[in-house]
């Protein structure tokens, strides 16, 4: 499995639309950026077949610290939580699906 890097993803399709890498860039940038900006206000996003991000409120809990073993209090915080949409657990089960298919295979030989 391989790390795609922003670069990457922005020469990427750069390549595939046929436009200058500097355009894309700002593009791509843009969207993240607005992306941070709505999840910091709270708003869910949804983009229909990809996913949805919304932000949830974790509560205050008491945890341990591992090394003395003694009680710590954990404040509450947010998180981004994303839920796959259909397309990509569809792209992902198949995936898994052709995965099993090439195991299976290679251990026939």
């Amino acid at each position: 499995m391989a790390t795609i890097t922003k670069k990457e993803l922005i020469d990427q399709i750069a390549v595939a639309t046929k436009q200058k890498r500097v355009v894309v860039k700002k593009i791509i940038q843009s969207f993240l950026d607005s992306v941070i900006v709505e999840l910091g206000k709270g708003n869910r996003l949804e983009f229909r077949d990809f996913g949805v991000f919304e932000v949830k409120q974790r509560r205050a809990r008491t945890a341990q610290n591992p090394k003395t073993l003694e009680p710590v209090q954990v404040p509450p915080k947010r998180s981004v939580k994303f839920k796959v949409g259909r397309l990509m657990k569809h792209t992902l089960l198949g995936n898994e699906q052709r995965s099993a298919v090439d195991v299976t295979a290679a251990t026939k030989h």
